[in-house]
């Protein structure tokens, strides 16, 4: 529901207004917990503090990856040479080597599961010519994304000064991943991983405390503390957290889990209105119908505390006058929803079909008619 992400905002004042139940503490520089059926900001702290993203940055470079790979630019089988600056890559490694050539695949599952900075850059050379380049296709996806407060200068997330990001902006990012590529989205939950005779293990812990956490990234620098972007499906829904500039490997596992089971054990996700069901009614001058049924083109769903979607109030108004011709799927009006006389937010209300034109004296007479009511 690509027209509900223009509208978060007015919606997280239900999470703050209306749960009986506080989001609990965490021992965390910023976090941020996220439904990903509604985009609905569930609890925050601090989310649009900048934070150096350390290896969480891989997120971006895994979702341009995947892009390749979706496009056909690319293949998983397709064999990369190793430059030198891959090979000396500081920091987390899968330890590629420049007289063995590697698979894409294998640079991928590299930089997922062993956090791998020389598979980042080998990836980014492969798409991009230079880790540089690379780096502008990483902003420009970003924005692209909605993420706002993010700038990225490298491929991996080692330490610079123009490299920096938000607990939100993260979150917008780690939920695409899963929402645009569920064929690759299989790697995040991958326990270990061997390459060149070296097996290093998934550093998200919950992947062995949770059964349902099936991602995403952890992320760790002196700055930057212990990080974890944490995504759990449970029956039909997933939740993200982001829990940022932790102590330990351990607090940031436990802070995450801590986080996951509230949104879970506090909120639904309500489905409110079907897609395609009709909502309304609505005058229609100049078309070839009087009356224009209205609705969502999709469902539309909204995160709640329990227990309160029956409590839901919700007001249409059109946007007058309604004048043809229209196509299916345009803004007619808005719906605007409350609970407990508390506003919630406004959403666009669409047109559920295609409305022609009248003819010459049927647009003439609606013409009239108009005139005279605008008197």
């Amino acid at each position: 529901m690509r027209f509900f992400t223009a509208l978060l905002f007015a919606v997280i004042s239900l999470a703050a207004s209306a749960q009986t139940v506080p989001a609990p503490t965490l021992a965390a520089r910023s976090w941020l917990l996220m439904d990903q059926a509604t985009g609905q900001v569930l609890a925050a702290r601090e989310p649009d503090t900048r934070i150096e993203p350390a290896s969480l940055t891989k997120l971006m470079t895994a979702y341009l990856t995947f892009s390749a790979l979706k496009s056909g630019s690319i293949t998983l089988q397709q064999v990369v040479p190793v430059s030198e600056k891959a090979w000396r890559m500081e920091g987390s490694r899968m330890f590629i080597q420049p007289d063995k050539p590697v698979a894409v695949e294998e640079l991928v599952q590299g930089m997922i599961i062993q956090s791998g900075n020389d598979a980042c850059v080998a990836l980014a050379e492969l798409i991009a010519g230079s880790e540089e380049s690379f780096a502008h296709l990483m902003n420009r996806e970003a924005q692209r994304l909605g993420m706002k407060n993010t700038n990225f200068t490298n491929s991996s997330g080692l330490p610079d000064p123009n490299h920096y990001t938000t607990a939100r902006d993260l979150s917008l990012l780690a939920s695409a991943i899963s929402r645009d590529f569920p064929e690759y989205y299989r790697y995040y939950s991958q326990k270990e991983y061997r390459y060149n005779n070296i097996t290093q293990p998934n550093r998200n812990r919950l992947l062995w405390l949770d059964p349902t956490v099936d991602g995403l990234k952890t992320g760790h620098t002196a700055n930057a503390g212990y990080c974890l972007i944490a995504s759990a499906l449970r029956g039909p829904r997933r939740l993200v957290s982001v829990v940022l500039g932790t102590d330990s490997d351990t607090i940031r596992a436990q802070e995450s889990l801590k986080l996951l089971n509230y949104g879970f054990q506090f909120f639904d996700t309500a489905k409110l209105y079907s897609g395609g069901q009709e909502l309304s009614r609505f005058r229609v001058w100049k078309g070839t119908i009087n009356e224009l049924p209205v609705g969502f083109v999709n469902d539309f769903v909204m995160s709640l505390p329990k227990g309160q979607a029956e409590k839901i109030q919700s007001q249409l108004t059109s946007l007058q006058p309604v004048v043809a011709p229209l196509q299916k799927g345009q803004q007619v009006g808005t719906l605007q929803l409350s609970l407990d006389g508390k506003a919630i937010g406004e959403y666009p209300v669409v047109a559920l079909q295609d409305v022609p034109v009248a003819g010459f004296f049927g647009r003439l007479w609606d013409t009239l008619r108009l005139w005279i009511k605008s008197l």
